[in-house]
């Protein structure tokens, strides 16, 4: 079973949309000292339930939410992505110290993300 483990706002504007969240729900946010332009999003208490996630600076100026599945191996996903009628988005990234990403897209054109736990990235 893969589930859901992240969350992410794509903005053109994460600044603001990190503001408006924070301001809105209380969510904890803090600008990621990787190497991406990147917000990460603490959405619950400690102790309390709840799936983090992040903003980004949207690439087409467009805003959109992205879910990101927990997956054994981002290679094959892809590769059952592709088979099923899907595409691959945005290939394979290495997030140093966290593992792989990669962004695809259902046959609808819905995005969504695949992530390989994996601390040994780099």
């Amino acid at each position: 079973m893969h589930r859901v483990v992240h969350f992410e706002f794509s903005s053109p504007d994460p600044d603001r949309a990190s503001a408006f969240y924070r301001d809105l729900f209380g969510w904890e946010i803090q600008k990621w000292e990787g190497p991406a332009e990147y917000w990460l999003v603490n959405s619950a208490s400690q102790g309390e339930t709840g799936i983090d996630g992040g903003f980004m600076r949207s690439r087409d100026d467009s805003a959109r939410t992205i879910v990101t599945i927990d997956v054994d191996s981002v290679d094959d996903m892809l590769a059952k992505v592709q088979a099923a009628g899907g595409t691959i988005a945005l290939p394979k990234q290495t997030i140093p110290g966290v593992g792989y990403q990669a962004y695809c897209t259902d046959p609808d054109g819905t995005i969504f993300g695949v992530h390989q736990r994996d601390p040994s990235a780099a």
